[in-house]
């Protein structure tokens, strides 16, 4: 009898270890296949660039590539390819609807993006339904002036008809130049069509115009530091949700407002500040991929050997992760439709 029951529970115990290693069998098989599908290796991911090369986005859209793909699963290639037109409209459209959506694809496009297709009929996507990968930091907006222009501050853009530079609609230097001309009644001339703020620069130092809106101030530090130290440029004004610390001197836009109306559209535009140098995935990537990109990217920019390679180039590095990225997209979409038509209208050129 007693050897029946030692039988019976020698029986029932290979039965539950049995059961219990085929469980742990499949929870093991469901893990692997689950990194499996987040790998990249052996594939290549494509970063576009929506401005030509030698700029502020390209330059940090290519410190990044160098980094980004050893904390990617699997470890891929990362290649840059730029893709330049419309104020980066064409590289955002293009990442949003035709781009493979495998995680094999990201963008970086203007800082306005997120919000152009609420300003400009030229974006055709929905600055919610992008993955947001994340930002590699917040930023500064500044208006300045070549040395030459007896245009030196604010009082004098209000007094003095001034003719900035700009490459085409929802483009950065004629979004801010054409806020405060509409909000504040700069007497701006803008000329636009210049494709990228480098051809801008160079007609700023022949003389065919007198400045530029819409310039990050992290991209005179790390690309133009001779222009503060041998006085070329005049800033004349700020845009940014808080002033920078480097130029107290300078008026912040949201400062000058003086109703409150102003204060809204200025927010409208310069809530995109914060987003300053963002990139993003499609949408319909698979959400393991999307958090594997949003993990390999702060981890990037964490990464002792990029934060060193910034350092040396003079690169702000302050990023913010994709899921923050994501509020603040959904948050400007929700903003009240009435203000979304003025901030709408402060943007568009208007003949004199």
């Amino acid at each position: 009898m007693a050897n029946k029951v030692l039988q019976a529970i020698m029986q029932r115990s290979v039965e539950f270890l049995g059961g219990t290693i085929v469980v742990a069998a499949a929870v093991f098989g469901a893990t692997a296949a689950t990194a499996q599908d987040a790998s990249l290796a052996g594939k290549t991911v494509t970063l576009y660039v929506g401005f030509g090369p030698g700029g502020g986005y390209d330059l940090y859209a290519r410190v990044l590539a160098r980094h980004l793909g050893k904390h990617l699963p699997g470890h891929p290639t990362v290649v840059v390819s730029n893709m330049p037109g419309a104020a980066s409209v064409r590289a955002a459209n293009y990442v949003y609807s035709v781009a493979p959506k495998d995680g094999t694809a990201l963008g970086t496009f203007g800082r306005q993006m997120g919000i152009a297709p609420l300003l400009t009929p030229t974006a055709q996507f929905d600055g919610t339904k992008f993955n947001w990968v994340g930002s590699i930091t917040n930023e500064v907006s500044t208006c300045i002036t070549w040395h030459t222009s007896p245009v030196k501050n604010w009082s004098d853009m209000l007094e003095r008809t001034l003719t900035l530079g700009g490459d085409g609609p929802g483009a950065d230097p004629d979004v801010f130049a054409l806020l405060y001309k509409n909000v504040f009644d700069a007497k701006i001339r803008l000329v636009s069509g210049y494709h990228g703020t480098t051809p801008i620069i160079l007609a700023m130092e022949r003389g065919e115009v007198e400045g530029l809106c819409g310039y990050s101030w992290s991209t005179i530090k790390s690309k133009n530091q001779s222009w503060l130290t041998e006085k070329k440029i005049n800033i004349i004004v700020q845009a940014a949700l808080r002033k920078e610390a480097d130029i107290p001197d300078v008026p912040l836009a949201l400062d000058l407002a003086k109703t409150e109306e102003q204060r809204q559209i200025l927010k409208v535009i310069l809530t995109s500040q914060e987003t300053a140098r963002p990139f993003a995935a499609p949408p319909g990537v698979p959400a393991d991929r999307v958090a594997a990109l949003r993990k390999a990217f702060m981890d990037a920019l964490r990464d002792p050997e990029l934060r060193a390679e910034g350092e040396k180039l003079g690169l702000d590095l302050d990023p913010i992760a994709g899921g923050e990225l994501q509020k603040i997209a959904e948050k400007i979409y929700a903003t009240p439709p009435d203000i979304v038509e003025r901030a709408k209208q402060a943007v568009i050129y208007k003949a004199p």
